[in-house]
């Protein structure tokens, strides 16, 4: 008894003692203590104004997310709100008077939104604020300063529309640390906007159209550590007297920017680079050994990949990169024998990717590698022979050798690959798979064996006449004519631990009531894409009792009913997309199953938007069904419409999202 009286005063307590008194909370929202801090939680309301009336003053953190509010009001005062949430709604300004009196706010959220103006004195009271985001509104051109924001970390000003920014913009956000800027048509960089951002160290400038950067841009960003400039047009940019100045700069992207020639000299001052990306750059004749190998010491990570790299690499092109240990050289063309003498040079790689680089044989140097950790060599046309190469590997953890044109894989080659978490291969004409070739992955917990023409699953002799189990939780086998028992499990009893299993596109047609009974554990099932026309041919969801995300979409289902679903209490996550349903009371019944009874229509998907993010909102697929042409008649009579109005606007078809019938028909009422 004097625990539970313990426990329960625990949860009432605040820090100071003080008993955590029951707050006020607006009528359309939900509010709760996390922590000892008062949520109040309005998103997806469809509120046009925030409540301020019916606020507690120690709101925390206040949600509007997601409502249709356009103009803001003041907050009461004496609040003591510190997070302010109001992403995805149709606010068109930002005003002094709308955050008056919020002396405790510390960060804000107005992604999404119609702003097209905010008052550079705007949060002139919220001195603590650190973090402001506004990404994804149509800001006006700024005259002055942007915001007089003094203690401002964060700024996220990305896909704002922004073309020009005055000498002034961050005049009075000099304290800024991380500062986005993606996504805005830019065009041209010049130095008097980053003049006075002497403590940035994070900037990202990624597809903003630059074409142009003045080589004093960054003169004044001594302390910037991280700069994003990918997907820009800069081949015409003199990357040295621009990166020359940037001499604590840890992590340089410049993906696909249309630069073609890096000098010796382009990193000369760049001694703390320890992150280069490359990718997606014509860097023909890169001088690889002495523009990166020989000045950048401490890099960690280079990408090099789709690079179309013609020269051959030298043997010492890394030796003295003694920190290198990712390394992709992906897309482009290579010879296994330069590979072999590079590789053997740079013993301490964790990462390496190999992918698509026309390697007919794999470089004979994984004896050298003991450190890998991952390796992609996938979509090379290898012969089945080189593979045995692999076989050093101990310490791999995650292997890609999808599109390999395999027929067959060894089970030497894997053998002492005792602490693989990961293998794929897929896109290998594999037919079938030797006995014992997973006997000791011990450790797998993914396979990947989609597209590759398997018409049986897995054998249990894969795993050895030993194994009683396997570690495996994921099992991807997409695309595979697989034969279906009529009767009995599909998988063998060594499976049982997986709890994810992808069988999309296998041209399923029926699946027996026992097919999972080895694999009680599922929680993600995926059978989309396969031909499953009867309601009867799910009966196997009966035994999965712990299942919470189930794909059914593009099958042939006609009709659907809630007790299919029955023992699948935590089922979170259900996909009925792209199936032919006729229109009938059981949609309804589907509806208001979700609605009520799961209490979250977002369990069907395609019933709604999906979760807001911090870009963009995602629509997902409607649901939809197809009315019986009499069925159809009778509808429209009973609901009074005139038939010939609705054929004049186009309404001909018979075709409904499941939301339209639900209202159109009395199903409901009937349920």
């Amino acid at each position: 008894m004097l625990k539970i009286i313990w426990i329960f005063s625990s949860i009432l307590l605040g820090l100071n003692g003080e008993v955590l008194e029951e707050q006020a909370c607006p009528v359309d929202c939900e509010c709760y203590y996390s922590r000892i801090n008062w949520v109040t939680d309005c998103s997806e309301s469809n509120l046009t104004s925030i409540p301020y009336d019916e606020l507690s003053l120690m709101v925390y953190t206040l949600d509007m997310n997601g409502n249709k509010v356009i103009n803001l009001g003041t907050f009461p005062q004496d609040i003591k709100l510190r997070r302010l949430q109001i992403a995805h709604n149709k606010i068109n300004q930002l005003n002094y008077e709308a955050f008056a009196g919020l002396y405790h706010l510390i960060d804000a959220d107005f992604s999404s939104n119609n702003i097209t103006k905010i008052d550079p004195e705007a949060f002139k009271d919220s001195r603590g604020l650190i973090t402001l985001e506004l990404q994804n509104n149509p800001l006006d051109e700024v005259q002055g300063q942007f915001l007089n924001c003094r203690g401002l970390l964060y700024l996220n000003l990305s896909s704002c529309g922004i073309r020009h920014m005055n000498e002034d913009f961050f005049s009075n956000t000099t304290t800024l640390i991380t500062l986005d800027l993606s996504y805005n048509p830019l065009e041209t960089l010049d130095p008097g906007p980053f003049q006075h951002l002497k403590n940035l160290e994070h900037l990202n400038l990624n597809n903003c159209n630059i074409t142009h950067i003045s080589p004093k841009t960054f003169s004044n960003l001594e302390n910037l550590r991280t700069l994003f400039l990918a997907n820009n047009n800069l081949k015409s940019i003199s990357w040295t007297s621009i990166l020359a100045q940037l001499i604590r700069l840890n992590h340089l992207d410049i993906e696909n920017t249309g630069t073609t020639n890096l000098p010796r000299d382009t990193f000369a001052n760049n001694h703390y680079l320890r992150h280069l990306v490359l990718a997606n750059n014509q860097l023909h004749h890169l001088d690889v050994t002495n523009t990166l190998g020989h000045n950048l010491h401490n890099l960690y990570t280079l990408d090099l990949s789709n690079c179309a790299l013609q020269d051959r690499l030298p043997e010492d092109v890394f030796n003295n990169a003694s920190n290198l240990r990712i390394l992709n050289l992906s897309g482009n063309p290579m010879f296994a024998s330069d590979l072999t003498a590079v590789l053997r040079h740079i013993p301490q790689l964790r990462k390496l990717s190999l992918s698509n680089c026309s390697l007919r044989r794999l470089p004979d140097a994984f004896d050298a590698l003991e450190n890998l950790q991952e390796l992609d060599i996938s979509h090379n046309p290898l012969s089945d022979a080189f593979v045995k190469l692999l076989k050093p590997l101990t310490q791999l953890e995650y292997l890609d050798m999808s599109y390999c044109s395999l027929g067959h894989v060894g089970n030497n080659t894997l053998a002492q690959m005792t602490d693989l978490k990961k293998l794929i291969l897929s896109g290998n004409n594999l037919h079938n798979l030797e006995q014992n070739l997973f006997r000791n992955l011990t450790r797998l917990e993914s396979l990947d064996l989609s597209n590759c023409n398997l018409t049986t699953p897995l054998d249990p002799k894969v795993f050895g006449s030993d194994r009683i189990y396997s570690s495996i939780i994921e099992l991807k086998l997409s695309g595979n004519p697989l034969t279906i028992p009529k009767e009995g499990p599909l998988l063998p009893k060594q499976l049982l631990s997986v709890e994810t299993i992808d069988l999309s596109n296998c041209n399923i047609t029926t699946l027996n009531e026992n097919i999972f009974s080895n694999n009680k554990n599922l929680t993600q099932l995926n059978l989309s894409g396969n031909k499953l026309s009867r309601v009867e041919d799910l009966a196997f969801l009966k035994k999965l009792r712990r299942l919470q995300r189930l794909d059914l979409s593009n099958n042939n289902l006609t009709t659907i009913h809630k007790g299919v679903f029955e023992q699948n209490k935590h089922l979170t996550t259900l996909n009925l997309a792209g199936n032919p349903f006729v229109c009938n009371c059981s949609i309804a019944e589907m509806w208001s199953w979700a609605a009520r009874e799961k209490n979250d229509l977002g369990l069907l998907v395609g019933s709604q938007t999906s979760d807001f993010t911090t870009s963009a909102t995602k629509l997902k697929k409607s649901l939809a069904c197809l009315y019986q042409p009499d069925v159809h008649s009778a509808v429209l009579d009973e609901n009074n419409l005139d038939v010939k109005k609705l054929q004049r606007k186009h309404d001909r078809t018979p075709h409904r999202t499941w939301a339209k019938y639900v209202r159109e028909t009395n199903c409901d009422k009937k349920l």
